[in-house]
């Protein structure tokens, strides 16, 4: 049997705001159902400019602001109005002996901490002074009391909260725990961003101070984010799934379909491996299919990259991802618009591309803002239990200061070809190899169980496809760990490899890289994707 719903009764009111948006709006319309305004300070002000009539929380508690304004709310008349119970009659004494008055709404919400530090030059002075005390503690009150009491944070349900008090004459018990799950997740936000930023002040001044390394990872992981949008399902239909945080803030939907937890998962991936080459001459196209690339290529325009990353595997591009580094032009447009995508994404897209792509409704366009990337987030995986925390691998070497283990030294095009395929094969599963030109991808090889294999795998690709591997280069996301790999890689036709380096056995693969006249570089980074 459902319990019966209890409408409690608004009375009086608290308002104490530092967004004053919809502020005015809503007192009036308390105001106009007879409900008492309490507010305090520039609250107070604000609505006696308005013509409405205010008691002062100085008036109610007799006692005066102090501290700057440190001191205003934080009162037994404040604090003891909204959290008595008006069904205990040890409360309804202590309200008669004290002459409390009871408050049945509370419209509170906080100093801008966030904003204030998100400023640059903010000094940890000014931040401290936008740690709000009274505001939590009033949402905190009436939070824990929503039994009896209503607790409004957020302007945007002002306008639904009038129109029940218009109604009902008050709140019923669900509108009352909603408001206070509510304002129970603003006042922990809160204090997340006020740890975060703390701590963020410890990390840099032990820098300052000299010491080895910040840790860049806080004792305790506080993962604060917003639900944008819930999912038709995850990895598979029987799997729920939601998206939370800013995602879609940074990979911006522009048009199509919404995009599924795999297509959300792809996209991750093609933005990580793109920004290895924002700083490239011309443009760079990738294509990925299943959160890993099939084909990279880099040219003076976008629609001829596409076509050098096209021509990598031309059978897996179905169904995949497309992006690139640079706007999407016609020509690019044209060009894959002749098979059939999920995702396209770019800095930007032209006007007559972006007209001819929007002609099939369900293809998704993303518009990726490189500005509001974060290369000092954190990346987190989950395992039973728990967190794995690391700090993203946005390392990319620069051969031409690495080491040349092999007697042979690459020549210019072969540093070109194995600088490309080192920023390709990180975003590659392990184990990954990439054969490439100077500037495309000739065969990719990833999440094999051997390094061999994973050759194999790219080789078997290329000859399916009839792509000639002489004098390519190739990438290996770590060391050989035995000299045959660079053995079948120098058969298929690599004449230069870039790999890290670190196998106890390296000075064999290196006789068999000079036996071969293979040039070998070692970076000492690995890359494993796992």
């Amino acid at each position: 049997m459902t319990p019966q719903t209890r409408t409690r009764p608004v009375r009086r009111a608290l308002l104490s705001v530092s967004d004053k948006t919809g502020l005015v709006e809503l007192a009036q319309q308390l105001a106009a159902l007879n409900i008492e305004l309490i507010a305090s300070g520039g609250t107070a002000r604000a609505l006696r400019d308005a013509g409405l009539e205010v008691l002062d929380v100085e008036t109610l508690t007799g006692s005066p602001e102090m501290l700057g304004g440190r001191v205003k709310t934080l009162h037994p008349r404040v604090h003891g109005g909204v959290l008595a119970r008006r069904d205990l009659d040890s409360d309804r004494a202590d309200i008669a002996a004290h002459e409390l008055r009871t408050i049945d709404l509370v419209v509170v919400n906080l100093y801008p901490f966030e904003a204030t530090v998100a400023q640059p030059g903010v000094t940890l002075a000014e931040a401290i002074e936008k740690i709000d005390i009274g505001g939590p503690s009033m949402i905190r009150s009436a939070a824990k009391n929503h039994a009896y009491v209503g607790v409004l944070v957020d302007p945007d349900d002002y306008a639904a909260v009038a129109a029940e008090l218009r109604e009902s004459g008050g709140l019923d018990d669900a509108t009352r725990s909603r408001l206070a799950r509510k304002a129970f997740d603003r006042t922990a936000r809160y204090d997340t961003a006020i740890h975060a930023y703390l701590a963020q002040q410890s990390a840099a001044a032990e820098q300052g101070a000299g010491a080895e390394a910040a840790d860049p990872f806080p004792p305790r992981l506080a993962v604060e984010l917003e639900r944008v949008a819930t999912l038709r399902y995850g990895e598979n239909p029987h799997q729920r799934a939601a998206l939370y945080g800013r995602f879609l803030e940074i990979a911006e939907p522009l048009h199509g379909k919404e995009l599924s937890y795999n297509n959300l998962v792809d996209v991750q991936a093609a933005l990580a491996l793109i920004r290895d080459f924002a700083a490239a001459d011309g443009a760079a196209v990738a294509i990925l299919k299943h959160n890993t690339p099939c084909g990279v290529g880099l040219a003076p325009t976008p629609g001829e990259a596409y076509r050098r990353a096209f021509a990598t595997d031309p059978e897996s591009p179905f169904g995949g991802i497309i992006v690139s580094s640079r706007p999407f032009d016609l020509d690019l447009a044209r060009a894959v618009d002749e098979i059939f995508t999920e995702v396209l994404i770019a800095p930007d897209f032209e006007a007559d591309a972006l007209a001819l792509l929007r002609e099939k409704k369900n293809r998704r366009l993303l518009r990726f803002h490189p500005e509001r990337f974060d290369a000092n987030e954190l990346d987190l995986r989950r395992v039973v239990g728990g967190i794995l925390v690391q700090e993203a691998d946005t390392s990319l070497e620069d051969l031409a200061a690495c080491r040349v283990a092999s007697q042979r030294k690459p020549t210019e095009d072969e540093l070109r070809a194995l600088a490309f395929g080192w920023a390709v094969v990180k975003h590659v599963k392990s184990n990954a190899v990439v054969f490439t030109g100077p500037d495309r991808t000739l065969a990719i090889g990833g999440g094999a169980t051997s390094r061999v294999d994973a050759i194999h795998q790219a080789t078997g690709k290329a000859a399916r496809v009839g792509i000639d591997l002489a004098g390519s280069a190739l990438a290996s996301d770590a060391f050989f760990p035995f000299p045959d790999g660079l053995e079948v890689a120098a058969a298929a036709g690599a004449r230069a490899v870039v790999q890290p380096g670190g196998s106890l056995r390296d000075d064999a693969v290196i006789a068999a890289a000079d036996r071969l006249g293979v040039a070998l570089v070692f970076t000492g980074v690995r890359h494993f994707r796992h």
